[in-house]
């Protein structure tokens, strides 16, 4: 009970902190709605090359885009992390009584919650656009549920860079190296089935389809939910990989001071 109670004051601070400055969120969407909007014209037509397997383009993106979202607000959780080290509030947290592990996982959960309102405009937008979901309120819960357990692990792994190298320039250019191939490796944009054998084969193996495939299977008629809990699965399991990781790294940080 002490870790989650910790976990909910700690995560409530950084909500209170978003609340201060609520324009945040809008920031972060500002890219997203810039692809949904632009590419969801420009490439409207590509759904007609034989094979591409769906009826409307902005159906195929919304998913797509959402996940992508949902990746980099995991990606860029270690800069909190890295200000908070600076201004000393994470040696003063080691000092008090406060459940270690709650200390990453408040993070995890207010990040969470911005997740949840990104994919919930996302979704707004796209189904203004045209987007629809056919397996109804179904398909958008695999779609939060996706997005979250993509961003959890990857904010893990941002936490723990963040632990070891205490510098933000670092983070950035991890999280720019790492996370924009990683994208461009799966089927945001483009049909799997019609990428480059290469990338065929490295989105087999990429977290960021994963989640992509049982977001846009959750949302067809005639799901595979065999399929669909399989993606999700995989992701559970990385969350479990990146959390052992990042508790590696503040092991490590502790020893350091």
């Amino acid at each position: 009970m002490t870790l989650i109670s910790h976990t909910w004051y700690l995560a409530m601070r950084d909500l209170r902190n978003l609340l201060r400055q609520p324009w945040f969120i809008a920031f972060t969407l500002v890219q997203p709605m810039i692809y949904i909007l632009l590419f969801s014209q420009l490439f409207r037509r590509v759904v007609e090359i034989p094979g591409f397997g769906a009826g409307s383009y902005i159906a195929f993106l919304t998913p797509g885009i959402a996940v992508m979202t949902a990746l980099f607000s995991g990606g860029w959780s270690g800069m909190s992390m890295v200000q908070d080290l600076e201004r000393g509030f994470m040696d003063r947290l080691l000092v008090t009584p406060t459940s270690r592990g709650s200390i990453v996982l408040g993070r995890l959960v207010q990040m969470s919650f911005v997740i949840l309102v990104q994919v919930v405009i996302i979704v707004a937008v796209g189904m203004l656009l045209g987007a629809s979901f056919v397996s109804g309120p179904a398909g958008v819960l695999v779609l939060f549920a996706a997005s979250i357990l993509l961003a959890v692990p990857f904010a893990a792994l941002s936490n723990a860079l963040a632990l070891l190298v205490h510098q933000e320039e670092s983070v950035i250019g991890a999280v720019n190296f790492i996370l924009l191939p990683m994208t461009f490796l799966s089927s945001v944009f483009m049909a799997q089935n019609l990428m480059p054998g290469w990338m065929q084969d490295a989105a087999k193996f990429n977290p960021v389809n994963w989640a992509v495939a049982a977001s846009r299977e959750a949302a067809s008629p005639g799901v595979d939910w065999g399929f669909v809990l399989m993606r999700l699965g995989w992701l559970v399991a990385l969350c479990a990989v990146c959390a052992w990781l990042a508790t590696l790294a503040f092991r490590t940080y502790q020893r350091s001071i």
